[in-house]
Parts: C-alpha cells; structure tokens; sequence
C-alpha cells in the first residue's frame, strides 16, 4: 500500500473533466441557492416592515397620557400615503409568491 499523501494541487490538475463540472456545478448551485433564499428573505423583511409602517399610521395617540390633544393628523396625508403602502405591500407580495415558487422550481426544495 502507497501511504504517500498526494498533493491538492496535483490531484486538481488530474480531475478529469466529469469531476470539474461536477464540482462548478455545485459551487454555482450553492451559492444561487443561498443568494436566492436571500432575496426572498428580503421580501418578506420588506413588507414586514411596511405592514407595521402602515399600522404606524392609524395611530392617533394623545401627545402624552395626560393629554386629550392629538396628535396633528392630516387625513389627505393619510390616504395617500396608506395607498401608497398599500399598493407596495401587493406588489411585494406578489414578487414574494414568484421569488418563492421559483426558488422551489429551480432548486426543488420548498422554501
């Protein structure tokens, strides 16, 4: 038995072409794999966030708890921006139902 250790760097040189692929392949896969589970991670980060941006809004409090006067409130400002998270909440869940089936076709786990 030959208990001579082989150098990484010869053993590289003597993959064949099978093994090189092998390995690109699953080097490319991994990290798309990764960089897409992020994307969609960022998604849902995204419109967490507007979700509780948009409750934000309705809040009306009192300037303190010993006060009855509110908060300044203007509801043309209200609308338009509530529409606006609105709008962008759907979109994102939209983008959110996409990146998630995708990522599931593409690397066949389910995410």
């Amino acid at each position: 038995m030959d208990n001579q250790v082989k150098p990484r760097f010869i053993e590289s040189l003597q993959r064949n072409n099978d093994q090189i692929r092998e390995d690109r392949a699953r080097t490319i896969g991994e990290d798309s794999e990764l960089i897409y589970r992020r994307r969609v991670e960022d998604i849902e980060l995204k419109i967490k966030r507007l979700e509780r941006e948009q409750e934000g809004l309705i809040d009306i409090s009192p300037l303190d708890r010993n006060s009855l006067t509110f908060a300044d409130f203007n509801s043309e400002t209200f609308v338009q921006k509530d529409m606006e998270l609105s709008l962008t909440i759907r979109n994102l869940n939209i983008q959110l139902e996409i990146a998630k089936k995708r990522f599931e076709y593409l690397f066949g786990k389910t995410f």
